[in-house]
């Protein structure tokens, strides 16, 4: 992998450190939309405006920009993102040739995953097992969805996993969508679009955010706490710091703070958006993040390693990241939930115990610096990202219509195929400043053809055809010389 220069590294540590101090250069003026939130689906919007020459603030409750994505280059000397980390679906991600045109370095991800058996990786033969198992595991889920009505995750998993179980209901739940399979939804896992190419950019994800909100209008430290849209053709929003009036709000808050009512709406929203908050709540994921001395794990960067697991008190290990000595020991899903909730020494504490059963009580001795992230405690947050509850995939288009032709709503759990990705919340809030300008008159150019949708039917490397909504992490290539068989799950930090 290409080393981090000096230029393109002080580059985005500047973006970084300088945007708590981004102000709006309009004022409480009046303008033509407003966007509440600037995270990637905000960022997005506010850019779109601008490129049609319109008017546009950005209203953000904390101090920084980003949202769910930040990195830190204080904590351990070097580029770290605490939240969200891969780069997803790279032929479709519009963050992918952003990245590049800024100068930031994006590499590509390395196929493959290792297992850990107690204190030794994983044979071949054992690897083929489990990949096999969880194919399996996939392809009911799959089935599930085509049926009449929409079904949890774990209704649909086939009873004959076998020792395996435990650990398939890991990757594809907590680990691939942040919640238990009994809170996911088979039809929304399904439409999750196919991510079966990833990257990372090694200056962080916060970092290109940071650097593509430059000269974006932004208020930070501005909490949102009333939206008014009674006054025909007027939306008013109101926050700690005055109001500001526009013709459109675009609103990308998490839909944990939505549901949390953070937020006032008035009139109030109709019900259909308070239950597709309900039904689009965020999971929990979080890094315990370890710097270790001497590579224990072997020189490879961005090894991604599971255990075969035989209870929910399980992680995964995202080791040498961007080939330095951090690692990411990822804890997620209810465990996750209740060990965040406990706090940061508690995780720390659970993280060195179990890589300790699996490497042995010497990797101890290698832990030098130590970080948890508790993304459900963030009060802008309150969570890692959506997953659908059963019979709640259809809550993501509801959130696609506005209300009173004033409100938009638009992030990662407002997209049908992308959710729980920053490259869905891209588009997202694109998508939705879009249609705010077009229903106020703003833009009349004819409307461009949607993109091709990635076929979710494909060959396999063996040469069969096979069902593939969504491909991401637990596909990438084993251990020594596996086959490069896909799994398919949909998205992790």
């Amino acid at each position: 992998m290409p080393p981090l220069n000096r230029r393109s590294f002080l580059a985005g540590a500047a973006a970084v450190a300088s945007a708590p101090t981004w102000a709006s250069a309009q004022g409480s003026g009046d303008v033509d939309v407003i966007v509440v939130g600037a995270g990637a689906a905000g960022i997005a919007a506010a850019r779109r405006v601008l490129a049609a020459k319109r008017r546009v603030v950005v209203i953000e409750a904390s101090d920084r920009v980003g949202g769910r994505c930040i990195t830190d280059a204080r904590l351990f000397g070097v580029p770290l993102d605490l939240g969200a980390h891969w780069m997803h679906a790279v032929d479709v991600n519009p963050l992918i040739n952003l990245a590049k045109a800024t100068g930031l370095n994006v590499y590509p991800a390395p196929p493959g995953q290792k297992i850990r058996m107690g204190r030794r990786y994983a044979r071949e033969s054992e690897v083929e097992d489990f990949l096999s198992v969880l194919v399996r595991a996939n392809r009911a889920i799959n089935d599930a969805a085509r049926g009449r009505a929409d079904m949890s995750c774990e209704q649909a998993l086939p009873n004959d996993l076998g020792e395996w179980r435990d650990t398939v209901e890991f990757v594809l739940g907590p680990f691939s969508c942040a919640k238990e399979l009994s809170e996911v939804s088979a039809v929304d896992f399904s439409k999750s679009l196919e991510r079966d190419k990833d990257a990372f950019c090694r200056e962080g994800y916060g970092t290109l955010l940071a650097v593509l909100a430059e000269g974006v209008p932004i208020r930070l430290s501005t909490p949102v706490k009333r939206i008014e849209t009674w006054q025909r053709g007027r939306v008013t929003v109101e926050t700690a710091h005055g109001a500001f009036v526009g013709r459109a709000v675009i609103v990308t808050a998490s839909t944990n703070v939505l549901a949390a009512n953070k937020i006032r709406f008035d009139p109030e929203l109709p019900r259909r958006y308070d239950d597709a908050f309900s039904r689009l709540r965020l999971g929990s994921y979080d890094h315990v993040i370890l710097q270790m001395e001497g590579h224990p794990f072997g020189g490879q960067a961005d090894d991604l390693i599971y255990e075969k697991s035989d209870s929910a008190r399980t992680a995964a290990i995202l080791a040498n990241v961007s080939g330095t000595q951090l690692c990411m020991v990822e804890v997620a899903g209810k465990f996750g939930r209740e060990l965040s909730g406990k706090g940061e020494k508690e995780m720390v504490a659970f993280a060195m115990d179990w890589l300790a059963n699996t490497y042995g009580a010497e990797i101890k001795r290698a832990v030098s610096k130590v970080y948890a992230t508790r993304w459900n405690e963030q009060p802008f947050a309150l969570g890692a990202f959506s997953a659908a509850s059963p019979g709640g995939q259809p809550s993501r288009v509801a959130l696609m219509e506005p209300f009173r032709d004033r409100i938009w709503f638009a992030g990662e759990a407002v997209h049908e195929t992308l959710w729980g990705t920053v490259g869905g919340a891209w588009q997202s809030g694109e998508r939705a400043a879009e249609s705010a300008m077009r229903k106020l008159g703003l833009i009349t150019t004819p409307r461009e053809p949607p993109p091709e949708r990635s076929s979710r039917s494909r060959s396999s490397d063996s040469g069969s055809t096979e069902q593939r909504p969504s491909e991401s992490r637990s596909r990438r290539r084993s251990q020594g010389t596996q086959p490069n068989l896909r799994i398919m799950t949909p998205e992790r930090y």
